[in-house]
């Protein structure tokens, strides 16, 4: 259920992209406007992440998910109503504002579930393995419903997807103590290792943010989010149109080809998981297996800058599927690292306070990058994009000396009293 709640968020967020050649022929919207509509997504998306992860550590993995959900699908559907650029904004915005919660959700399920020695390959299914999953499946769906029944009808399934898995997640979910769907060895197992709660907990006092900003280990992976999120948004928002201006590609062929970088990202996600846990099982330390994946990942991505010289559009779309190979691996091992670091009533600030970093990238970069395509080229933001994770990865390595447990000081009342939520 975490997969598909991932798998569902990329996919609702990728049909306006996959489909943005005709909408911006059907409202009329250039390069610059259909960046002001990303933007509003991803304004509210970056507050969101940190309030919705917030949240969800305040309500619980099941209730705080379901809001997450519900609320973006309701404004998925919604957008079949557009009939102009700013209304289609308004709606990304309320997008943005439930998308939000879904991946402090997601990861905060998975450490409730999973424990240290399994946890690396279960965030990569669940988290970057959904999401790519559901950006796999997105282009040639989205293309194929949007030739029979128009890109409102598109927009239509969106919400009725979105309210069947609502309906299951009710069913299914509970913490692993409460949980039908295990044995009682099984459920011993998670709630030893994974330390996981077996009851439903009265609400947690909040620790304040300024714990969290104390922390060098905090701002290094905020700041590194920030400038490496905004890649991936590039490749989720701008790949169509790109293939559509530059490659010259119809609905279709978008449909066919912009769905493979995604695929080797679900791929590498769940591999790159499995290699850091099986690191680890063969006795080298988590601090190492997890750094040298990411140093790895981080070498390997200028390699996607060669796309702006490929001479078939299907080459292009490989070299750009070598980034995002290295981000599953990359993205996998930093979204477990939190989980390593810090307990799992903090891990959806944590994990909050990143994406909201990102976010805030992402939209920054999105007004840029629209200008940058309407009176350069592409060429400036590809290799941007390719020179990124090397630098992050120095700045995650000189703010993380060490990969362990930390523990945030105790509260005090007057913490209490400043104390968000």
């Amino acid at each position: 259920m975490l997969f598909l709640a991932a798998g569902l968020s990329f996919f609702d967020r990728q049909v306006l992209s996959v489909l943005a050649p005709i909408i911006r022929s059907a409202i009329g919207m250039d390069n610059v406007s259909y960046s002001w509509v990303l933007f509003a997504y991803l304004l509210s998306y970056s507050a969101m992440f940190t309030i919705g992860g917030r949240l969800i550590d305040r309500l619980g993995t099941r209730r705080g998910l379901a809001l997450s959900v519900g609320i973006w699908s309701l404004a998925s559907l919604l957008h079949s109503i557009a009939h102009n650029a700013a209304q289609l904004g308004l709606l990304r915005f309320c997008l943005g504002f439930g998308e939000g919660g879904c991946f402090p959700g997601t990861a905060k399920g998975v450490l409730e579930w999973f424990p240290k020695q399994e946890r690396a390959v279960a965030m990569g299914f669940a988290t970057v393995g959904g999401s790519a999953i559901g950006a796999v499946i997105a282009p040639p769906v989205v293309a194929w419903v949007a030739v029979y029944v128009g890109w409102r009808g598109a927009f239509l399934l969106t919400g009725v997807i979105g309210a069947l898995w609502l309906l299951a997640w009710y069913l299914m979910y509970s913490l692993p103590g409460n949980s039908r769907f295990v044995s009682g060895a099984e459920r011993q197992y998670i709630l030893q290792e994974a330390g996981a709660p077996s009851e439903p907990q009265k609400t947690p006092r909040a620790t304040p943010w300024v714990e969290f900003f104390r922390l060098k280990q905090v701002r290094g992976l905020i700041l590194a989010r920030f400038f490496f999120d905004p890649v991936l948004y590039f490749y989720m928002f701008w790949i169509p149109q790109y293939l559509n201006e530059v490659r010259g590609a119809s609905l279709q062929r978008i449909g066919q080809l912009s769905w493979i970088p995604f695929l080797i990202l679900g791929v590498s996600s769940v591999l790159g998981g499995w290699v850091s846990d099986r690191l680890v099982l063969h006795g080298m330390t988590v601090d190492k297996a997890r750094k040298a994946i990411l140093l790895a990942s981080a070498l390997l991505t200028p390699v996607s800058i060669l796309a702006v010289v490929a001479q078939r559009a299907e080459s292009a779309i490989l070299l750009m599927g070598v980034l995002m190979f290295a981000h599953g691996f990359w993205m996998t091992n930093y979204m477990t690292m939190i989980g390593d670091l810090f307990p799992s009533s903090d891990v959806g600030t944590v994990i909050g306070l990143t994406g909201t970093a990102g976010g805030i990238g992402g939209f920054l970069t999105s007004l840029l990058i629209g200008k940058i395509v309407q009176s350069i080229s592409y060429t400036p933001v590809f290799i941007a994009a390719g020179l990124t994770y090397p630098f992050c990865v120095l700045i995650l390595l000189f703010t993380i000396r060490n990969i362990e447990p930390i523990h945030l000081r105790s509260r005090t009342q007057s913490d209490r009293c400043g104390a968000f939520l």
